[in-house]
């Protein structure tokens, strides 16, 4: 037994679960319901998945299963595994390519996919909404004496998954850094109506353990190897998500002005992409200091902004880093343990505690309507892209709720602001401000007929200002001032020509 083995498996009542993922991989039977650790493809467990992916491809096994996770996960998972038919339903968010095709009816077998804010999906399960789950696989860390389990990058929803899981596998996985341990702080929260307020006032603060507790005989296997995490990279920054990231530091630097709570005093959320990472280094070159993040996700721009003497803490409960911002972290992983933590998504997600906190919200959208709605997730309103995420958790509930994206799209032959969504993910209620390249409109205290100046004049692409100009003041003759014009004919009508793929998000 090597002395990094020892030190990473410290549970003597384990030994004899000890097991290869092969014979792990037979602990799952066809028809049953498999909840994994992970968030993005950070934390995700990857050597029992692909010892299944083999058995299913060598025609050893036929398996059809039930997918649940955090959000997405990796190529492991959600790519192999909807390749080969192995996945039946699936919740609760996915970025792969072959999942999305088989989610739309192009795959070989139909998936049944559930689209969830993902700050609800541990409650909706301990709840049994979901049904049974028959089996949980966790990555860690490091197994403690007791058996508890040290995650890796990513907690998402592993505690509840644990907890409700009849069998439990753990893959101890040697190739995420031992120093990752004492980063994560698990907290459970009780179901309604016997839950009690979060006690978390501050992003620095702490309230759980740093481990996932599990029963030593709930645990039937422990696979211990070495498994790469397989981090997406980012897209390079390019003028337009510049230009993006120049226009929201404008307006947060604008409200500072105007002596509003501002970014140096209340917490910020970003999402995930080039987009969003792009803001994050802009806010490297602004005047704010004293940042702190609560978000579900931790990008290579906050490594940044810490660098930088701009953010003194993140809280987040996935480290969605790139290749080269995993490296980053490690070289010197002693410095950033004391400004990052890991928590639940339950708790990173918690609408109780992002409307305490205060978050400002920065979150990217596929299109957005004169009036403000967002469409975060499908195409033509038909098929679905990745799915709304976290981003509701949010946008209903920060301070101020922000929304980004692209004015136009396929190399300018779509407009990204149009007369309608044509599915809404967030409604107008709860958009504050919506950016593009070309500028930003401030949403807050206008109505309806205002929203629509601001968003076509200052949002919009100049190329499409016109026509967008020529349907809002047709809608508004022929509805005679209605509150919200719209004439739906041509509203739709702007969609016609659209094709299911064709938005900014393809190239994140």
């Amino acid at each position: 037994m090597s002395m990094e083995r020892n030190d990473r498996f410290r549970c003597a009542a384990l030994e004899c679960r000890v097991m290869s993922a092969d014979e792990a991989a037979m602990l799952i039977e066809d028809g049953m319901t498999v909840a994994v650790s992970g968030f993005t493809p950070s934390g995700c467990p990857k050597m029992v998945p692909l010892a299944i992916s083999e058995q299913v491809r060598s025609g050893q096994r036929k398996l059809r299963l039930n997918l649940f996770s955090g959000a997405s996960t990796g190529e492991e998972l959600d790519s192999d595994w909807a390749s080969l038919g192995i996945i039946a339903r699936r919740l609760p968010y996915m970025t792969s390519k072959a999942l999305r095709s088989a989610v739309n009816g192009s795959g070989n077998e139909p998936v049944f996919y559930t689209d969830i804010h993902l700050g609800e999906v541990a409650q909706n399960a301990r709840l049994g909404f979901y049904g049974k789950i028959d089996v949980a696989i966790v990555e860690a860390a490091a197994i403690t004496e007791e058996g508890n389990i040290i995650p890796t990058t990513a907690v998402g929803c592993s505690q509840t998954y644990i907890d409700l899981a009849e069998r439990v596998i753990v893959e101890l996985n040697l190739a995420q850094p031992a120093g990752l341990e004492g980063m994560h702080d698990i907290y459970r929260v009780q179901n309604p109506p016997l839950r009690q307020p979060i006690p978390l006032t501050g992003v620095g603060q702490r309230i759980g353990t740093p481990w996932l507790s599990c029963p030593v005989e709930k645990i039937a296997a422990v696979v211990i190897g070495e498994a790469e995490e397989h981090p997406r990279p980012l897209a390079p920054e390019d003028e337009v998500s510049r230009a993006i990231a120049a226009n929201i530091v404008r307006f947060l630097e604008k409200e500072k002005e105007a002596g509003r709570l501002s970014a140096d005093q209340l917490p910020l959320q970003s999402g995930v992409g080039s987009v969003a990472n792009a803001v994050l280094f802009g806010l490297k070159n602004s005047g704010f200091e004293h940042m702190s993040f609560f978000s579900e996700v931790m990008q290579d721009g906050i490594l940044d902004l810490i660098d930088a003497g701009k953010a003194d803490f993140a809280s987040a409960t996935s480290l969605s880093l790139s290749k080269e911002g995993m490296n980053h972290l490690l070289g010197d992983l002693e410095k950033y343990r004391g400004k990052l933590v890991l928590r639940d998504s339950e708790i990173s997600n918690s609408a109780e505690l992002i409307r305490r906190l205060g978050v400002i919200a920065m979150n990217t959208a596929v299109e957005a309507d004169i009036y403000g709605n967002v469409n975060s997730s499908q195409m033509n309103g038909t098929s679905v892209y990745n799915g709304t995420g976290g981003s509701g958790d949010y946008a209903r509930n920060a301070s101020i709720s922000i929304f980004m994206t692209n004015s136009v799209a396929k190399g300018g032959k779509i407009s990204s602001i149009v007369p309608m969504v044509t599915h809404v993910d967030h409604c107008e209620h709860d958009v504050d401000v919506l950016v593009t390249e070309q500028g930003y409109a401030d949403l807050r205290g206008l109505s309806p007929k205002e929203r629509a100046v601001k968003i076509i004049e200052n949002c919009a692409h100049p190329d499409y200002r016109p026509q967008l100009r020529r349907y809002f003041e047709a809608a508004c003759a022929a509805t005679h001032g209605a509150q919200t014009p719209h004439l739906l004919d041509e509203a739709f009508s702007f969609h016609r020509n659209l094709k299911q793929t064709g938005t900014m998000l393809e190239s994140e």
